[in-house]
């Protein structure tokens, strides 16, 4: 199972930490830099299947979200797929994922359900995240559970931010693998984590937030957040796709390339974005009903880069 841990954790904790070192000498500098071209980023294909062609995206609302938070994520998917947007457009960064082996991935939405009244009360394992994804339709789909800013998640927060796994459509007889992700709304328990750039990091240089294009620190947060998961549940949906590292911990699409949104991008620095002259939000990447996004860059298989909208 994937996870987005490294946005705070084991790549952006370093180089953070050796940022703040007092006048530090061209020699550590040299050194750190001959470090960093011993390990170039390439993710390895390790020969499994991944999700390719037309699929369906169920979303499970696990608690309260109101109309206006549903539609956010609900425009976001589905400007995954529209051709009409102008660039830089979410949908032109998710045929960057065309490019890893056997074509298209097309998402289209499916099914919704509400689960507002805290089914499984609001304190979740793994193991019910999975058992919720369960309730929506396997056959060629990814079903997404969005927790609620109330709802806890084992390691949300402490070590992740959303996750994607895989389950089997019949656990009796382990048939038939389906994909879930999981992302949680962090605007009440950590946005310093999981909603950054739109909160002030909760470690390292305190820069100004961005302000987000949506006006919902949480929501727009876990926009972020579900691209990630997205990217990575097509591209290494049972663990044995494209990644690099240990495959119980893999950096992938999105992940390998942590706290980049624009050119120029550097640790507590988002980069270079677009930004509305009206409200002052930032984004880089258009959305179907005038929808705005800040999207994350994305590992390019054909350059070996992480790419970015602008």
């Amino acid at each position: 199972m994937a996870s987005l841990y490294y946005l705070t954790t084991i790549l952006t904790s370093l180089l953070l930490l050796l940022s703040t070192l007092p006048n530090p000498s061209s020699a550590t500098s040299r050194k750190l830099a001959a470090l960093v071209k011993q390990q170039p980023l390439v993710l390895k294909y390790h020969n499994g299947p991944l999700l390719k062609g037309n699929l369906t995206l169920n979303l499970l609302w696990y608690g309260h979200f109101s109309p206006s938070q549903r539609s956010i994520i609900v425009d976001f998917v589905q400007s995954l797929n529209s051709p009409n947007t102008p660039p830089p457009s979410a949908g032109s960064w998710w045929q960057t994922t065309e490019k890893y082996k056997a074509g298209a991935s097309t998402l289209v939405l499916g099914t919704q359900i509400l689960d507002e009244n805290y089914s499984l009360g609001k304190s979740l394992t793994t193991s019910q995240i999975s058992d919720l994804a369960s309730k929506a339709p396997h056959v060629n789909s990814i079903n997404v559970v969005l927790t609620a800013a109330d709802v806890a998640v084992d390691g949300f927060c402490m070590s992740r931010c959303g996750t994607h796994g895989s389950g089997f459509s019949n656990p009796k007889d382990k048939q038939g693998k389906f994909a879930y992700a999981w992302v949680g709304n962090p605007v009440s328990q950590c946005p310093g984590q999981c909603a950054w750039p739109f909160h002030q990091p909760i470690f390292g240089p305190q820069t100004p937030p961005l302000v987000a294009p949506n006006a919902d620190v949480g929501v727009d947060g876990m926009v972020i957040n579900l691209a990630t998961v997205l990217a990575g549940t097509v591209t290494n949906p049972f663990g044995d796709g494209y990644f690099q590292g240990p495959a119980t911990a893999p950096l992938e699409a999105v992940t390998a390339c942590t706290g980049i949104f624009g050119s120029g991008a550097y640790p507590g620095y988002a980069g270079s974005v677009l930004m509305d002259k009206a409200t002052g939000a930032s984004y880089n990447a258009n959305g179907v009903n005038g929808r705005r996004y800040l999207l994350p860059a994305m590992w390019d298989p054909q350059t070996s880069t992480c790419k970015t909208l602008v």
